[in-house]
């Protein structure tokens, strides 16, 4: 990348910071208000717990896309990965934990949700809702986001152009709202699908950022030649910071989908669960059912 476009870009992430502050701090107050009015009715419907996991999601979208290490993504792969793990591994995730469907829709003034409230509530919108919270649309969207964005001419475009850098991180961003959401599970969400598909949804998850690490991990090319041309100033090489980036998905994605992993098989292993499959009417043969 030349020197100029370089100093371009960090002039014109520099100048966005500020949007882009206000834009999460207008969030965090409609979501401040809407639970602060659930909490005064019902304190365990959303805990403080919640709420805060919620703010601290917030928080890790001003450190990918505000903070001062947005700056140094298009001079170091690593960071571009640190990047990529908080906008669509941490920051929907605990966002999601803390209902922010719910909370949000109850902080809105008056107007707007006589305003949205018809629209929401439209066949053809619950319909879309539905479809679009099934398990495999969501895996296949953030599969298709990982491995596209990464693919050598789509991640030189996205350094090379602001307006392509912006829809790379706003895509990984939705991809791991929506990956997360069959998960997590929040309001207002319709499950169909057993809960133990989960299980095979998360290791099946796993394989393409396996893949696509590993590969990057024990390359000895360079994938992304573009860092060539950044104004380097580091110890270390530009194959080294490919494996160190690499490295560092391959970790944090195999730890963080774990995580849910664990705890959801020890929910389904616990007594309570096994009791409650056990006392579950079981459905009538189809020839049996009455018309």
């Amino acid at each position: 990348m030349p020197p100029a476009h370089h100093a371009v870009m960090n002039y014109s992430s520099s100048s966005t910071a500020p949007v882009l502050v206000v834009f999460l701090g207008l969030v965090s107050f409609l979501y401040a208000r809407g639970w602060r009015r659930i909490h005064a009715v019902s304190t365990t419907c959303i805990p403080v717990w919640r709420g805060g996991s919620f703010l601290v999601g917030m928080s890790l979208i001003w450190v990918a896309l505000g903070s001062p290490l947005a700056r140094y993504d298009h001079e170091l792969l690593t960071v571009h990965m640190i990047q990529h793990l908080l906008l669509m591994t941490f920051a929907p995730a605990v966002m999601l934990l803390g209902e922010p469907m719910l909370a949000l829709w109850h902080g809105l003034p008056r107007y707007g949700q006589a305003v949205l409230g018809p629209l929401l509530q439209r066949p053809l919108m619950r319909q879309f809702a539905r479809v679009l919270s099934q398990p495999a649309l969501c895996w296949a969207v953030s599969t298709l986001t990982l491995i596209g964005w990464h693919v050598s001419a789509l991640f030189t475009l996205a350094l090379q152009s602001e307006a392509w850098h912006g829809l790379e991180q706003a895509s990984f961003f939705v991809a791991g709202f929506l990956f997360w959401w069959p998960v997590i599970r929040p309001w207002p969400s319709v499950t169909s699908f057993p809960r133990w598909s989960i299980l095979l949804y998360l290791f099946l998850a796993t394989l393409p950022c396996d893949i696509l690490s590993g590969f990057l991990v024990f390359s000895d090319r360079v994938a992304y030649p573009v860092y060539f041309s950044t104004s380097r100033q580091l110890i270390f090489s530009v194959l080294e910071d490919q494996q160190c980036a690499a490295a560092l998905m391959w970790t944090c994605v195999t730890l963080v989908y774990l995580v849910p992993a664990a705890i959801l098989t020890m929910r389904l292993l616990s007594p309570q669960s096994l009791l409650e499959a056990k006392s579950r009417p079981q459905r009538a043969p189809q020839s049996a059912e009455v018309v």
